[in-house]
């Protein structure tokens, strides 16, 4: 065959070809489980030639090693040396990391097109209405909870994520650097990197929405914002196995609670959930953390709506360790971007359509946004929300958080087509698990909370028998089982999680729907249609959870269905294969919500009913009442508070009248006292003890500006003898001595110190934690001398002498790798950015050394190229440049503009051999 013709039926055979998948991107990093301790892992990475990192987390005899050598990212796994490594005696395991795909989920979307210049707390709509905003949404109760005296106190939160802005002045006050890491650079300052586009602003964000302080004026309230906010900066970087297992093990017995909003591609094809490792320091955290009682994760649902993403494809938010978190817009409809899944245990509110109202919080850059978006508004409040419960009971394990969850959540006006009410009696939906979150009422049932019985696991059946499954039908398996009955450590009544663990073969995966009824006729999906998933990979072992039968009776008739519709794109005679599937029951012996007690029994036998009774009966009753109380009228000795008027018995509360004060009423009962309690104050006149105004610990009257001392929750001015949960603009909170303290004379609002200024006065500037001199342009105000300083001759703005210091770059400097520079360096051009006043060095096409204007304007190239019409290719010689031997020099000129029709120009060996042709082509 002659080579034009060959070439040609390459050519028409291309545009056939499928897709091939994605291939996975290798690292020169190792996970290495070595037996010996710390000390022979530190031998074997020195004699096979790698750096050993430490050990992974908290997981024993894991160990994170890395080798300079070999290449960073690589398509192909390393062989060669390492296999020396994995055949040594004391290596048991051993894996070279892949790079996951991991995404923030907030939704990108346009900027809004109204701004507003009023307080920050007036537009967080859904928390409170006090500005009688008809858009308003309070039923979250996140006031009512602070009222209560619930803000987060000694409790500690991180955020898994791109970073946390340290010295943002919403942040600083509660940033607890004991609760940060930097995993991608292997430091302990979780600082996210900056760029020109802000690109990691997401942890910033999310931080803010948790613990920002509250009565600053620049920007939020945080739902507990007297809490402890740290950062993990993890997702700035290449995503391994590793690098989510260190994360997730950060401090365990120092953290509390662990918030993620992110997870795999919501791309509606990707099944992808936490590695070998990462499954490991899930397990240990809820083993051990928190001193055995658990570390709490909060999870993003994910942002897949608009690609028919579902969340149950997410080993994450799948998890029964993870607390998977729903959103809902202002009007209690579906946002367009939310997943739908049977593991989504409740909602809050958040952004909809681009119309629609979206979430205020801390951005980078001492910066505030009203444009937070997404699920990743979700996780932080109810993180915020769960911090305000362990305040109030810190003793709460990590199922006892979402026992209280699934019994505070209320549907409320959310709306979806599914709602249905369980076998325990509890409305659920796959859009919004229980419903909205109520944080007034988790802190109240926190308080009086009894942990919940142990857990049970349960393998409630396992079937092996394969199954085909053709298309257009269902098939239908079940099983009876009686929950491990005969086993008293493995006995399961009330539910939690199920799991179901499923093997399928199918030639394309998004065709499947899954479904699973329980005993009670409680149905979940567990998996949905997905038109983008074509792979042909099936399951291997995923497990899909679901809590949609939390409370029911876990023993009787399960029954899972597999349904197949096959999209146009298939062959419908090819089928897939159930190979086997599990049951897996988690749950208790006991009711976790049994509150029977012998008062309520003893107070119904009590109840006596006089009309029940036959009139004569009664009669003689009420007679024979009257004569015992007669015969034994009380003439022993009195309570020492009782008055001259006698006594009825020898307790206070029998007092006819009291020396002292009378406490309660004729409804409540009257007991005499010597002094009031607090809450109270003595009323000499009447000697009765009234209660102070709502707030008021002591006083001296009814009045609001008559206290002397406030409740929890509260703080006491000074000035006004009121009690209140804000101090005014112009004092600061003192939270040792519960008081509003006037601040320093050049702030308008400070914080918790009157050195630490939030707000200042005219002609002074905040940074930090304190009120400078405002410094003119192209000054900074130096901590050293007390004075405004020059920045660099490179800054236009800055923070501090040197170049790297620089805010914006000055006339004729380009920013060039996080500096302002006069020229970009080689390799590099100069390009303008929309919004920014100066210019971004970028880089320039791969194999050019020098370009102008844009990165394909090659003007010079790197060696082993040639420069042809402003591009850079490989020195050979191109096909349609030179006559064939055979068919005259027009031969591969034909060719190559079938190679410029059919658009084949973009890939390399075309654009190779065709240069002239596609070059010419643009």
């Amino acid at each position: 065959m002659r080579p034009s013709a060959a070439w040609l039926l390459l050519l028409l055979a291309l545009p056939a070809c499928p897709a091939e998948p994605s291939r996975p991107v290798y690292t020169n990093h190792w996970a290495v489980q070595v037996l010996g301790g710390p000390g022979e892992a530190a031998r074997l990475a020195s004699a096979y030639g790698y750096v050993n990192l430490g050990q992974i987390g908290n997981l024993e005899n894991y160990y994170h090693f890395h080798h300079s050598r070999t290449i960073r990212r690589s398509t192909l796994s390393s062989r060669g040396r390492h296999n020396f490594l994995r055949m040594d005696p004391k290596v048991k395991w051993l894996q070279q990391q892949e790079v996951k795909r991991r995404v923030k989920r907030y939704v990108r979307g346009d900027p809004p097109l109204i701004h507003f210049n009023d307080p920050m707390w007036s537009k967080m709509w859904y928390m409170h209405c006090g500005d009688k905003n008809n858009h308003c949404r309070s039923e979250m109760n996140i006031p009512a909870a602070w009222q209560r005296g619930y803000t987060g106190k000694n409790v500690v939160v991180t955020i898994l994520d791109d970073g946390i802005e340290t010295s943002h002045p919403d942040l600083i006050q509660n940033y607890d650097p004991q609760a940060s890491y930097d995993v991608n650079d292997n430091d302990c300052d979780p600082s996210p990197r900056y760029d020109a586009s802000n690109e990691n602003k997401h942890g910033t964000r999310c931080a803010g929405q948790v613990a920002a302080k509250a009565n600053n004026s620049n920007c939020i309230v945080g739902i507990a914002y007297n809490a402890r906010i740290g950062g993990v900066r993890m997702l700035d970087g290449d995503v391994t196995d590793v690098v989510e297992a260190k994360s997730l093990g950060i401090r365990p017995d120092y953290i509390d609670i662990y918030s993620a909003s992110w997870g795999p591609d919501d791309d509606g094809k990707t099944v992808d959930g936490p590695g070998e490792l990462a499954k490991q320091a899930f397990e240990y955290g809820i083993k051990k953390g928190r001193k055995g009682l658990g570390s709490i994760f909060v999870w993003a649902s994910g942002n897949g709506g608009r690609e028919g993403d579902y969340c149950s494809c997410d080993g994450y938010t799948n998890s029964i360790y993870t607390i998977s978190i729903s959103s809902s817009t202002d009007s209690g409809l579906k946002p367009w971007y939310l997943e739908e899944c049977a593991s989504t245990l409740a909602t809050t509110y958040s952004s909809g359509a681009f119309y629609e109202q979206k979430i205020v919080t801390t951005d980078l850059r001492h910066g505030c946004t009203e444009g937070h978006t997404g699920t990743s508004v979700s996780a932080p409040i109810v993180t915020g929300i769960i911090a305000l419960a362990l305040e109030a009971n810190p003793s709460l394990t990590w199922r006892d958080v979402q026992h209280l969850i699934v019994k505070t959540s209320r549907p409320l006006h959310l709306k979806a087509n599914d709602w249905k009410i369980n076998g325990a009696g509890r409305k659920v939906s796959h859009l919004y698990g229980y419903g909205l979150v109520n944080a007034e009422a988790i802190v109240m049932e926190a308080k009086k909370w009894k942990k919940a019985p142990t857990q049970h696991i349960c393998i409630g059946s396992s079937d092996r028998i394969p199954r085909d499954i053709h298309a257009d039908q269902t098939v239908r398996t079940t099983t009876v089982t009686n929950a491990c009955a005969n086993h008293y450590d493995q006995r399961v009544v009330y539910l939690e999680h199920v799991i179901v663990r499923v093997s399928i073969e199918h030639p394309r995966r998004g065709d499947l729907q899954i479904n699973l009824t329980s005993p009670s006729g409680t149905e979940s999906q567990l998996l949905a249609r997905r038109v983008f998933d074509i792979s042909n990979e099936g399951f291997k072992n995923w497990e899909f959870m679901t809590v949609h039968c939390w409370g029911e009776k876990a023993e009787g008739e399960w029954t899972l269905k597999i349904h197949d519709t096959p999209s146009q794109m298939r062959n419908p005679e090819r089928r897939g294969k159930l190979k086997e599937w599990s049951l897996i029951l988690y749950g208790t012996a006991e009711h976790p919500y049994n509150t029977t007690s012998s008062h309520h029994s003893q107070s119904r036998m009590l109840e006596i009913s006089m009309p029940k009774m036959e009139p004569s009966k009664a009669a003689v009753f009420q007679s024979q009442m009257e004569v015992v109380e007669e015969e034994e009228e009380y003439t022993g000795p009195c309570h020492p508070e009782c008055g001259n008027k006698g006594c009825d018995g020898p307790n206070a509360d029998q007092c006819l009248n009291c020396i002292h004060y009378s406490l309660g009423s004729v409804k409540t009962g009257r007991v005499c006292v010597s002094s009031c309690p607090s809450g109270y104050f003595g009323d000499n006149a009447s000697r009765r003890c009234r209660r102070c105004q709502k707030g008021c610990e002591t006083c001296t009257g009814r009045g609001r500006n008559q206290c002397t001392s406030c409740r929890r929750g509260f703080y006491h001015h000074q000035e006004t003898h009121a009690c209140v949960v804000f101090c005014p603009a112009g004092f600061y909170a003192d939270e040792s001595q519960k008081l509003c303290l006037e601040c320093h004379q050049t702030c308008k609002k400070c914080a918790s110190d009157p050195e630490k200024r939030i707000l200042c006065k005219d002609g002074f500037s905040s940074l930090g934690a304190g009120c400078l001199p405002e410094c003119q342009p192209g000054m900074y105000f130096s901590k050293e001398t007390r004075k405004c300083e020059r920045c660099h001759t490179s800054c236009q703005t800055c923070v501090g002498p040197g170049k790297e210091a620089c805010i914006q770059c000055a006339k004729d400097f380009h920013l060039h790798e996080w500096r302002c520079v006069p020229a970009c360096s080689q390799g590099f051009y100069p390009e303008a950015v929309p919004g920014l006043p100066y210019k971004v060095c970028t880089r320039c096409d791969d194999n050019c050394s020098a370009c102008e204007g844009s990165r394909d304007n090659c003007v010079k190239c790197k060696e082993g190229f040639n420069l042809r019409i402003s591009s850079c290719i490989t020195n050979v010689t191109c096909m349609d440049d030179s006559p064939s031997p055979e068919r005259g020099p027009s031969a591969f000129k034909s060719l190559c503009e079938i190679v410029k029709s059919k658009k084949l120009c973009e890939m390399k060996l075309f654009v190779q051999l065709c240069c002239q042709t596609c070059l010419m082509a643009g």
